[in-house]
């Protein structure tokens, strides 16, 4: 069976891009966008939902979010849905699905209509 993986999202950033550094050195942004939709009830009624999600970028398209991107911009980001589990410190598990990036695309925001793509690093940067 053939398996395929691949999301695109567009919405607007709800907090500042945050750069860290592996302990190997490796550049890595994450930043939440939020997606909007609206829809009509059947009942008429005229209703909003919101979907947040956590995008992960790795490399030069890391540093390079955390420069440009901010609060309020609106991004399109293409890449792979990818679940994190980790522990507490109390000692509960915790999983979490979010979207590690192969391409950012910044739109329009408080610098212009400008647009500015920053594609995947290769694999060999790439740190798994």
């Amino acid at each position: 069976m053939a398996n395929f993986n691949r999301v695109i999202l567009l919405g607007n950033l709800t907090r500042d891009p945050e750069l860290r550094y592996t302990p190997g050195g490796a550049p890595v942004c994450s930043f939440d966008l939020a997606m909007n939709r609206s829809y009509t009830t059947q009942a008429g009624d005229r209703r909003d939902e919101v979907c947040f999600i956590t995008i992960v970028a790795w490399g030069k398209q890391a540093e390079t979010c955390a420069e440009y991107l901010s609060k309020g911009r609106s991004a399109l980001v293409e890449g792979r849905l990818a679940q994190r589990s980790w522990e507490t410190p109390e000692g509960q598990k915790r999983s979490k699905h979010e979207v590690v990036a192969d391409r950012v695309q910044f739109l329009g925001g408080r610098k212009g209509p400008e647009e500015e793509t920053v594609s995947a690093p290769s694999e060999e940067e790439t740190p798994f």
